[in-house]
């Protein structure tokens, strides 16, 4: 949510998390955001680093056990990015 300050409204970061989905459990992601651009191509770097460690075809990749990766908005809502995004 953007905030008010001097009357001047402020943007806030985007960021990303991460869920690994053998312990189900969400953890931090390096990097802040200015704008959803910037923090899609940060999870897309995400999601190539995770198809170099967790490979599809032993993970079952996006569909399969291979981690996720989320962008958080401004506001605090989530959403997944997918590797069918990359497509």
């Amino acid at each position: 949510m953007a905030k008010v300050k001097n009357g001047a409204v402020k943007k806030g970061r985007w960021k990303l998390e991460g869920f690994d989905t053998f312990s189900e459990e969400s953890y931090p992601l390096d990097g802040s955001f200015k704008d959803e651009e910037a923090a899609r191509a940060g999870a897309r770097l995400v999601l190539e680093k995770l198809e170099k460690t967790q490979p599809t075809r032993l993970s079952g990749g996006q569909d399969g056990i291979q981690d996720r990766v989320y962008i958080i908005r401004p506001d605090g809502s989530k959403y997944r990015f997918s590797s069918r995004i990359l497509k």
